[in-house]
């Protein structure tokens, strides 16, 4: 689910929180004052944080699963926190307080939760349903050998393009960097562009030039990888969608939101599954998807695949309950799962079995999203935390713009990142 389109609710539970035990809804708590469950019986409290989702109907299932929690163990209540605005931050500060919460989610995982002791390990409550989880919801959480978290959904990001516009100019849904950039150049017209990856020109295009050409950006042990050959002959490359001026620059909305798509402004965009219900409904079947394409015969396709994981605050009070609560939502109530994935915009289950079992993926351009994550998903590294990342995308905005020596801008930033990143691990 996208965490970028915070539209405020009418029903006016963004600010705070709601207090539930043994199924029902029992008042609402200030968000930095968490309250007791004594008025219900519950002997354990559990606050529990959500982002803002700005999917229709996201508010209401997360309160809805914690009803049917506490009417199964009565003797927990569930404190649901919404928290609008700069959730990272947010978190992040809060964190450092008494009124922490016992369980959070967070977007792209991060390791220095885990560096931190922020964050408790979560093996015992994987059991034996492990293995029905998919590579990346494993080996993204994975630190030192240990689970850190149990991932909620897989938001899978990948081009859609217009099947009649790139029909219509001869076009062959483009499998190489190549043929992109020739696609592109060739679909841009007076009136309009022939590609979105953001606003700014560059979006995720840098770290999927890197792993198209057999890249990585930073290796299992931490050390910063961007720096290689393939890496710079790819984020290079890109300087040819800029030369061309094919990339549409400054829409309304970024990437993450389809109306550049759907609006017919351009026929092919980067941009997320969860689009894809308003995609459908604008376009009907005239689109198509697509992964970021191989850098060069030899390389690898690229879909990325982010989304939400659920993570137990080490440091609480409240541990055991905590592991309970994610264990029944994130484990064992695949219905619950399948609803979250499917009814508010559209998002892979990481259980395996249950993205099988998602009737709203199972067919046409969803079911062929999900066959490309499986096939062709790549994750973040859990150490590209702000630090890393910007310093990677300053330098590659700066080589696609042609300031300065390709190769010597990317060496920097190699310096600094891994600056960042031996404080992170404390080396």
């Amino acid at each position: 689910m996208s965490a970028r389109r915070p539209e405020l609710s009418r029903r006016g539970f963004l600010t705070g929180s709601l207090l539930i035990a043994a199924g029902s809804v029992l008042t609402t708590a200030c968000s930095t004052d968490p309250s007791g469950g004594s008025s219900s019986g519950a002997k354990t409290t559990l606050n529990v944080w959500y982002h803002a989702y700005g999917e229709a109907g996201t508010q209401q299932a997360v309160l809805r699963y914690a009803k049917a929690f506490t009417k199964a163990n009565p003797d927990i209540a569930v404190k649901v926190t919404w928290v609008p605005g700069d959730y990272a931050s947010k978190l992040n500060a809060t964190l450092l307080t008494d009124s922490a919460p016992d369980v959070f989610e967070i977007g792209d995982f991060s390791e220095r939760f885990v560096h931190g002791g922020q964050i408790a390990a979560l093996d015992d409550v994987y059991g034996s349903a492990k293995s029905d989880f998919n590579t990346n919801a494993i080996s993204s959480v994975t630190v030192d050998g240990k689970l850190y978290g149990v991932k909620m959904i897989d938001d899978v990001i990948m081009l859609y393009y217009r099947k009649s516009v790139l029909s219509k100019a001869g076009i062959t849904p483009p499998t190489t960097f190549d043929g992109l950039v020739a696609a592109a150049k060739a679909l841009s017209t007076k009136k309009n562009k022939g590609l979105f990856v953001g606003n700014d020109g560059m979006g995720d295009s840098p770290s999927n030039a890197v792993w198209s050409n057999g890249g990585d950006l930073v290796t299992p042990e931490g050390k910063v990888a961007f720096g290689s050959a393939q890496a710079l002959e790819a984020i290079t490359a890109l300087k040819r969608l800029h030369d061309d001026k094919s990339l549409l620059l400054g829409f309304t909305t970024d990437w993450w939101d389809p109306a550049a798509f759907t609006q017919g402004v351009v026929p092919m965009q980067w941009c997320g599954l969860w689009a894809m219900p308003a995609v459908q409904s604008a376009l009907g079947d005239d689109f198509g998807v697509l992964p970021w394409p191989a850098f060069k015969a030899g390389g690898a396709p690229v879909v990325r695949v982010g989304g939400w994981t659920s993570c137990v605050n080490a440091k609480g009070k409240n541990v055991a309950a905590a592991k309970k609560f994610v264990q029944w939502l994130w484990v064992e109530q695949s219905d619950l799962q399948r609803d979250f994935a499917e009814s508010y915009g559209f998002h892979v289950p990481p259980r395996t079995s249950v993205a099988a079992s998602a009737k709203k993926l199972s067919t046409g351009a969803a079911k062929e999203t999900v066959e490309l994550a499986a096939k062709y998903g790549k994750h973040n590294p859990g150490t590209w935390d702000t630090a890393v990342s910007s310093t990677f995308n300053a330098a590659a905005t700066k080589i696609v713009g042609g300031q300065g020596d390709p190769a010597a801008l990317l060496a920097d930033a190699v310096k600094k990142a891994q600056s960042e990143i031996d404080k992170q691990l404390g080396r």
